[in-house]
């Protein structure tokens, strides 16, 4: 059997020990945060939310039911030089996750900000920042 630092990169579901909270270590806490220079309207805003809770599928273990979206549209930002349309991702994870499954994720994320946003792929970025420290409800995991 593969070792516990495997089992969490891969979305194992055990339990994690200390939390005394129920809630299973690999279990969501994703959160999103789409910052690009475009408006975006309530309706595109809950597009962008009900696609994100779909792609973030993509890493194991992670599901809407734990994910955090926020959106902001109409930021001063500037990509190669220019202000036309571009965005910026943070995707926040508890946990690790695979490259292949942040592969995905990055695929899917920039996918729905062009259908959504008609933001060209080429710009966007995104961004990854795993960690094992994480709070919620009163205590940490």
């Amino acid at each position: 059997p593969a070792d516990a630092e495997e089992r969490a990169g891969t979305g194992d579901l055990r339990a994690d020990s200390g939390t005394g909270n129920g809630v299973k270590r690999s279990t969501g806490m994703p959160f999103i945060h789409v910052q690009t220079n475009t408006a975006i309207t309530d309706e595109q805003a809950k597009n962008i939310k009900t696609h994100l809770g779909l792609a973030i599928t993509a890493v194991p273990g992670k599901t809407e039911n734990w994910l955090m979206v926020e959106t902001e549209g109409d930021k001063q930002l500037f990509f190669q030089g220019t202000d036309a349309p571009a965005a910026m991702v943070e995707v926040q994870l508890y946990g690790k996750a695979s490259s292949n499954a942040l592969n995905t994720l990055t695929s899917n994320i920039t996918g729905i900000l062009l259908d959504t946003l008609k933001i060209p792929t080429d710009r966007i970025y995104v961004s990854y920042m795993c960690t094992e420290n994480w709070g919620w409800n009163s205590s940490n995991f």
